[in-house]
């Protein structure tokens, strides 16, 4: 048995909670039921009201006290979708120039982390993403797939591990030109609570919050949610 929350397999039980055993992680101390799997009486419908909601900026107990299901289970949902979906969706076009940018946010208990992005400076959407550290090792393998598109030059906000990777002359820094990469970022804020900068709505583990970012991309680029099989 893993944790919904954070993914441990450090699971003790914890008494029972409507005649249903309770469990307890011993690694994020957060409670829940052994049963996760939706109701089967959950429509479609519901299921994408729910994530919809989720999608629009509001928690999962938020959610769960809207509409009556169970936050574990929209959380089920969204990972189950999450880990079908890839980090982006498909773009063909090449970004002359690309735009990068670190966006920080927290996990467990409040723990730093950050998402690295990037876009293109003349469309919207994000084309990449990494989360992690404030390292060159966390940004090395988005670099990986942004240095394929072989851009003119890339805007970023002068970050001291960008020299590491970017060619001479083709770095400019300057925040008046990261409008594009900057309002992307501002957009998963709006959208994501665990994103928001004063919000309760933390992640409990990295991989949810991966999850999270790829139906939101997904979202973002389709208005429309995979239907959930």
């Amino acid at each position: 048995m893993q944790c919904p929350y954070c993914g441990s397999t450090e699971i003790r039980k914890n008494g029972k909670r409507r005649g249903k055993q309770n469990h307890i992680c011993t690694s994020c101390d957060r409670q829940f039921i052994d049963v996760y799997n939706p109701p089967k009486g959950y429509s479609e419908e519901v299921k994408q009201e729910c994530l919809k909601m989720y999608l629009n900026g509001m928690g999962f107990r938020g959610i769960e006290r809207v509409k009556g299901v169970h936050h574990t289970t929209i959380i089920y949902w969204v990972k189950k979708l999450g880990e079908k979906l890839p980090d982006v969706p498909k773009e063909d076009i090449i970004p002359e120039v690309g735009e990068l940018d670190e966006l920080e946010t927290f996990i467990g208990s409040k723990k730093t982390i950050w998402l690295w992005t990037a876009v293109n400076h003349f469309t919207q959407g994000i084309l990449a993403w990494v989360l992690g550290d404030h390292s060159a090792e966390t940004f090395e393998p988005l670099w990986e797939i942004v240095k394929h598109w072989k851009s003119y030059f890339y805007v970023t906000d002068g970050w001291k591990v960008y020299p590491s990777f970017i060619p001479n002359g083709d770095q400019i820094v300057s925040k008046t030109y990261m409008t594009r990469v900057e309002g992307e970022n501002t957009r998963l804020r709006h959208y994501l609570a665990r994103l928001h900068r004063k919000t309760l709505c933390y992640s409990k583990s990295v991989d949810m919050l991966k999850y999270s970012i790829r139906l939101l991309l997904h979202y973002l680029k389709y208005w429309e949610i995979p239907v959930l099989n």
